[in-house]
């Protein structure tokens, strides 16, 4: 068996340090900027040791300067929720006590869940360029050498090309490089029970990621203290929430735990799994070039469903959208993706359900060009 890899070694702190927060900064700022989500977050993880227990450990939270109120174990909401991890599953409720005890208030995660300035236009060649880099590119050489082995299974198994798991990785963490600095039970309690005004209250979502986050700890024996992650409690190399490493995370080196903090392999399997579960059509392009429709009602018609797949090639040449020749042989749904490019001319992509199974990890068009844009470059580059 293939030794699990984590990927090309880092530069050496205290430089690395300073590259990555710089990094880390541009993306966070560009994404919201464009409105864009992107679960590679602004804060570059700071090395901590795996600590033995709850027990005894000091409340710090990552990602701010201090704690940031009083604990949340004294939360109403917080102890009905320890209740239900008992009930349900059989956590004790003192372990989950203890741990959100420990959980504190991030005012740097209110701020920065909140969508972005109203009026900000999106601009996709802007966000390409910020991901299909010759950086970003090499890194992606990189860790697809240093994962080749597990990328072949995994293109075996589930059908997802390699080059797509590949720039997945490389767009949400940089291959590993930045996976966030907050503590995740703090960024999941925050949102989970202080979520802020403004917004729709997602706090229910949170919810139930801080419990699926609890489940995952106490599953893998991990102090749920130490695991870090961006400021929505996405974890780890390929930025899964927790109930996705539960429904989708792939033990892919057989060593008996879900890694995808640390583990090349589990990072490639489960990427891939998730995929797959949501619709991924082995062979299938991703996506045709299109002309879309003069006629604004003709437009407006394929536009309608958004990035859902609602159309035949024929269908789209009824309504006057000029497909290419692969466009037109295409056999299955289609949707027509309309792209803003800040005030120049808008672009357009005819997509499919492939397409719309890379939205399902980043509900965002924007997100699955970049995807496919930076899986282009790193095939070419091969």
């Amino acid at each position: 068996m293939v030794a699990p890899s984590t990927g090309p070694a880092l530069p050496e702190a205290p430089a690395r340090r300073r590259w990555l927060r710089k990094l880390a900064g541009v993306t966070a700022s560009w994404t919201a900027a464009l409105g864009i989500p992107c679960l590679a977050m602004a804060n570059v993880q700071r090395g901590r040791p795996e600590g033995a227990g709850i027990a005894g450990r000091a409340a710090t939270t990552t990602g701010q300067k201090g704690p940031g109120g009083p604990p949340f174990g004294l939360h109403p909401a917080a102890r009905a929720l320890t209740g239900e991890l008992a009930s349900q599953h059989g956590i004790e409720v003192q372990w989950s006590l203890q741990a959100l005890a420990h959980a504190r208030r991030v005012a740097t995660v209110r701020r920065l869940v909140m969508p972005p300035p109203a009026g900000v236009p999106k601009n996709w060649q802007a966000y390409r360029e910020r991901f299909v880099e010759p950086q970003r590119v090499a890194g992606g050489l990189d860790f697809w050498a240093a994962q080749a082995a597990w990328l072949e299974r995994a293109t075996a198994r589930w059908g997802v090309p390699p080059e797509i798991v590949v720039a997945i990785v490389g767009i949400e963490t940089f291959y590993g490089r930045i996976v966030g600095s907050f503590r995740v039970i703090d960024a999941l309690s925050t949102l989970a029970f202080d979520f802020p005004p403004g917004r729709r209250d997602r706090s229910a979502f949170f919810r139930d990621e801080l419990a699926q986050f609890l489940r995952w700890c106490h599953r893998e024996r991990l102090d749920p203290l130490t695991p870090l992650g961006s400021y929505a409690g996405a974890i780890g190399l390929p930025q899964f929430m927790p109930s996705s490493i539960l429904r989708f995370g792939v033990d892919f080196d057989g060593d008996g735990h879900v890694d995808l903090r640390t583990s090349g392999a589990d990072t490639v399997g489960s990427v891939a799994n998730y995929l797959a579960a949501f619709g991924w059509t082995p062979g299938l392009p991703t996506h045709h070039a299109v002309q879309p429709p003069d006629d604004p009602a003709d437009r407006a018609a394929l536009l309608a469903p958004d990035i859902v797949p609602s159309f035949t090639a024929a269908q789209f040449v009824e309504r006057g959208a000029r497909l290419d020749t692969a466009g037109l042989a295409h056999d299955g749904l289609l949707a027509l993706v309309e792209l803003e490019n800040g005030g120049a001319p808008r672009s357009f992509v005819a997509g499919s359900t492939n397409f719309y199974a890379i939205t399902r990890y980043n509900w965002s068009s924007y997100y699955a060009m970049a995807v496919i844009s930076l899986a282009e470059a790193l095939r070419a580059a091969r």
